[in-house]
């Protein structure tokens, strides 16, 4: 029974940045295996990860890019088919590194407070600054049509609310959205939920779970516990991958609702009047 498993899903990634990512799991001190699950056309983390020299850690070359959810969906799979026990799961990006002691702080808390379904600890810049990761449930209006307003105060009063600016990011509340690029959660939720849903290649796959779990589960941000995420808002760099976060976008409310929405009015509604000051 392992304490927790762990999964990154890689592409094209640099050595030297998964090397500073392993080099924060080899500190842990509980029980974990980690899969590498790469997307790249080829297998040349193969070597690297085998040369790394701890047999906690195991690599899955995937020959294929079918997108971030399905490299994970691949673990997910593979631990219930051979049957491997644990108690939570952590979903991580590879530009994601910190500190001793977090994953056994976010641990304890979640044992302490079983009806927690997923936890997201506070999240820093490269460059000190702290990411704003809390979200409201977002509307069409959050997501696509900001993107094509030229009006900048139009925009930061869409985003006041659905990006909590209004939080301080030291308490430890209930929120409907935590970030994707750390993603730790209880493994009999997620056996329950069944992982990431197919239709999102890219971006959106982390806000669907994330909801799915909110609908049985508490979703809580934990400041306790810190982490650094180097890079981040991709879309904003290019055009390609702002196409694919609109579409992603699309599929999401097409899914959920795009105006009607009555879970998210409530849970949006709950929240502000629970913790806006």
């Amino acid at each position: 029974m392992y304490d927790f498993t762990a999964c990154i899903v890689t592409y094209n990634t640099e050595q030297e940045e998964l090397n500073r990512i392993l080099n924060c799991f080899k500190k842990i001190k509980l029980k974990f295996k980690l899969w590498i699950s790469d997307n790249s056309e080829k297998d040349i983390l193969r070597n690297f990860i085998e040369n790394f020299s701890d047999d906690r850690i195991k690599y899955i070359f995937n020959n294929s890019n079918k997108g971030f959810g399905a490299g994970h969906n691949i673990v997910l799979q593979k631990l219930i088919e051979e049957n491997e026990k644990s108690e939570f799961h952590l979903m991580i990006n590879a530009d994601v590194f910190f500190e001793e002691n977090t994953i056994e702080k976010i641990i304890a808390y979640m044992r302490k407070n079983s009806d927690i379904g997923q936890i997201g600890p506070r999240i820093y810049e490269s460059n000190g600054e702290i990411n704003r990761s809390c979200r409201l449930l977002p509307t069409p209006l959050n997501l696509i049509f900001r993107r094509f307003l030229p009006l900048k105060s139009v925009v930061e009063k869409l985003d006041y609310n659905y990006e909590m600016k209004w939080y301080n990011y030291r308490e430890t509340i209930d929120v409907p959205i935590l970030s994707g690029c750390f993603i730790f959660v209880r493994m009999d939720v997620l056996k329950e939920i069944g992982g990431f849903d197919k239709r999102y290649f890219m971006y959106m796959e982390d806000y669907d779970l994330c909801r799915r779990i909110g609908q049985k589960y508490r979703t809580v941000f934990y400041p306790e516990a810190e982490i650094i995420h180097e890079h981040g808002k991709a879309s904003y760099k290019s055009r390609k991958m702002m196409l694919l976060h609109v579409s992603s976008a699309i599929k999401y409310f097409n899914k959920w609702g795009w105006f009607f929405d009555k879970e998210r009015k409530e849970k949006n509604r709950e929240c502000i009047k629970k913790y806006k000051k």
